[in-house]
């Protein structure tokens, strides 16, 4: 990842963006690789994070590993393909969001077994007829015409997007309405042109590789869905979305913001326990090993008090605080303190956490960064979920507790009062890899294979 510019310029106090903006901020530009495919390598130029091992365990809830290293964070390269040399434009318009279906039937409903297997079919069938045609990396809409237009055509007619008549070599009404919906399959703006970098590479996903998606994420659904019931939340990992849902429909979808390449979100089942109100942030180890103690030491060199700056205390091993100047930033014994971080307007959490038992320590909660989002690139994390509007999904989880709503909730993020709310419901909560799916409508999605957990690098393209 780029490298982010110092949070602290000498003697200057931090940005209002507080701790987090030393990190997680850093500007995602799309490339000539669309804005996809690019998170699947690293600048061999630049130094290399290291990857915590299993998943978001090493961050005791995978936070914000690399948040206080604003010095040797990655670099993306991009992959080449010939598809990336285009004449799109630069500012793609695809990076503002990953749009997610309407509320109504969940990822995990039953129905999309069946759904799913139809779709194999249907994929076995085009690849069995050769697939479909590469379409050109040119900007095409309304009023184009020409061969890229012909091959644009038949591309959505083997898909099935393109329905009706409409002339071969013409982008009209027919097509608008075609690129609409095969850009909402694939969780992109439904702009019905082709303008970006991300619609050409996913029209351009061969169909051997949807089919394996399709048979890769039928598994997980056989799997998951016969337990999704009642009351439970799923955060959908290469959607970067949560659902909310209840008596077999969606209650509430939300953006979020899941794991990094290199510090994936884990798959998981439990249940939700409780929700912390302006907590404490506790660095887990490795981050204190990766990244605090460098950024203490570059703010002792200044002669700068990094915990005062970032709102932190620091403890020894027997418990007991410490003064700043205590610490000798220097020496090996900084590495068995324990260090965290004051309920406060920038907490790296936010103003509340959701919780639910689980080996990787990981968990859903607020953030500073709102930004984060707006982008259509929403894996930023260290392992945790983020979650958009996370005040609404408190107040559905809060509902059958006494003297608890939207107003009483959103009432704590003002007055920063701390509080821990036992959850009286029983409410699941799946953390799920689905990017592939099929609705009893005959719709099929498709979302990017950012771990490369079905069929290898290609589908991660988007």
């Amino acid at each position: 990842m780029p490298n982010s510019m110092d949070v602290i310029r000498s003697g200057s106090r931090i940005a209002a963006a507080g701790l987090a903006a030393a990190f997680l901020v850093a500007t995602v530009q799309p490339s000539s690789a669309g804005p996809f495919n690019w998170f699947k390598g690293k600048d061999p130029q630049q130094p290399q994070e290291v990857a915590p091992q299993g998943g978001g365990s090493s961050g005791g809830g995978g936070l914000f590993g690399g948040l206080f290293n604003g010095s040797r964070g990655s670099s993306l390269r991009t992959e080449s393909h010939d598809s990336h040399k285009s004449e799109l434009p630069r500012g793609d318009p695809e990076v503002a969001m990953i749009v997610n279906p309407a509320l109504g039937s969940p990822t995990l409903a039953t129905q999309n077994i069946a759904a799913t297997k139809a779709a194999i079919e249907k994929y076995k069938g085009i690849v069995a007829q050769g697939g479909w045609p590469t379409v050109p990396a040119v900007a095409m809409k309304p009023g184009s015409s020409g061969p890229e237009i012909v091959t644009l055509h038949r591309r959505l007619e083997i898909s099935g997007d393109l329905v009706g008549m409409s002339i071969p070599d013409q982008y009209d009404a027919a097509v608008v309405a075609a690129v609409k919906r095969f850009q909402l399959r694939h969780g992109l703006p439904p702009t019905g042109v082709i303008d970006s970098k991300a619609t050409v590479e996913a029209l351009n996903v061969p169909a051997t590789v949807r089919l394996a998606q399709l048979q890769a994420n039928l598994k997980r659904l056989q799997k998951l869905a016969p337990i999704a019931s009642g009351r439970y939340i799923l955060v959908n990992i290469p959607a970067a979305q949560v659902e909310a849902v209840e008596g077999g429909r969606v209650a509430q979808r939300h953006a979020a913001v899941v794991g990094k390449i290199e510090r994936p979100t884990p798959e998981l089942s439990s249940r939700v326990t409780d929700i912390n109100f302006n907590p404490y942030w506790h660095v887990p180890r490795s981050i204190i090993h990766k990244d605090l103690v460098p950024k203490g030491r570059e703010f002792a060199s200044r002669g700068q008090d990094m915990l005062a700056a970032y709102h932190m205390e620091a403890f020894d091993q027997q418990g007991n605080p410490l003064d700043p100047r205590q610490i000798d930033w220097f020496g090996e014994a900084v590495y068995t303190y324990n260090f965290r971080q004051r309920p406060w307007e920038e907490n790296s959490l936010g103003f509340v956490k959701i919780n639910f038992p689980n080996k990787d320590a990981v968990y859903l909660h607020d953030t500073p960064l709102k930004g984060l989002f707006g982008k259509a690139v929403r894996f930023e994390s260290s392992g945790c979920v983020r979650v958009h509007n996370v005040d609404h999904l408190v107040a559905w989880i809060l509902r059958g507790n006494p003297n608890w709503n939207l107003a009483s909730i959103q009432a704590m993020k003002h007055t920063g009062q701390q509080a821990d709310v036992k959850v009286t419901q029983n409410i699941g909560v799946y953390l799920a890899y689905v990017s592939a799916w099929a609705t009893p409508d005959g719709q099929v999605h498709f979302r990017p294979d950012i771990y490369n957990h079905d069929v290898g690098a290609y589908a991660s393209a988007y």
